[in-house]
């Protein structure tokens, strides 16, 4: 919960710090509306992250460990460029990152002094992605050869693919289930896999180049696992994300 709350503080911080910033940009704008039609935007959000924890691993540690499913549901931040192609179709890049760590101890194991044996689990996840921006309604409209104005609320549908990379990584003190001799390290597995995204969200306009964001996106992704997890399947990296924050039009 502490990296979800620091996540959620940073973009808050980031947000109070751009706003001003993007208010002020409006200068080559008029009264609600702009000065021809924008050729894209710059987002940035912040919301919960909540994987589906589906595979073997996530499993096992819930089964051990004191952890349940949903412990690893935490602060997430996404960064996105969009760049019109059509009237209501954009092209988006984007990157974000959510993370969460997890305190536990075994369920069914003590030390030699009657005492827990404690560990946190750590899993981050980043995807990289590029796709397409469809909006169900116009986004704008323009009054003349140069105004344009922005509609106040404007859905949007979202789809595409990329790269993820992800790190789980386990430390703290661990037992060894042939000798039950209780040892203390440091279990990581990192690297990337293909991944696929769809999205569905709205802006809501709060002048002519600023707006609020919202938007709910399910990854689809799995990866292999390190040496470490030897004998584990492939790692689940799915989940939803429900974010929220401030869009740019330029």
């Amino acid at each position: 919960m502490l990296m979800g709350r620091a996540v959620l503080s940073a973009a808050f911080c980031a947000c109070v710090v751009l706003a001003p910033h993007a208010v002020a940009a409006q200068s080559g704008s008029g009264d609600g509306y702009m000065f021809g039609v924008p050729g894209g935007s710059l987002t940035l959000r912040a919301g919960l992250a909540r994987p589906n924890e589906q595979s073997d691993l996530f499993s096992f540690v819930r089964d051990e460990l004191s952890v349940a499913r949903g412990d690893f549901t935490g602060g997430s931040m996404s960064l996105d460029a969009a760049f019109f192609v059509r009237p209501q179709l954009a092209v988006q890049f984007g990157f974000g990152v959510a993370s969460r760590t997890k305190a536990s101890t075994y369920r069914h194991y003590v030390d030699n002094n009657d005492r827990e044996i404690e560990q946190s689990s750590t899993l981050r996840r980043m995807p990289l992605s590029a796709g397409l921006r469809y909006y169900l309604t116009p986004p704008g409209r323009s009054i003349s050869r140069l105004a344009w104005v922005p509609a106040r609320v404007a859905p949007y549908v979202a789809a595409g693919g990329g790269i993820t990379w992800y790190s789980f990584r386990q430390s703290g003190d661990f037992v060894d289930f042939q000798t039950l001799d209780v040892f203390h390290s440091t279990l990581q597995s990192t690297a990337s896999s293909p991944s696929a995204f769809t999205a569905v969200g709205a802006d809501y306009a709060l002048g002519a180049r600023v707006g609020l964001v919202g938007e709910a996106r399910y990854d689809w992704a799995s990866a292999r696992l390190g040496s470490d997890f030897s004998g584990f399947n492939r790692i689940d990296l799915s989940g939803l994300a429900i974010t929220l924050g401030l869009t740019y039009r330029y």
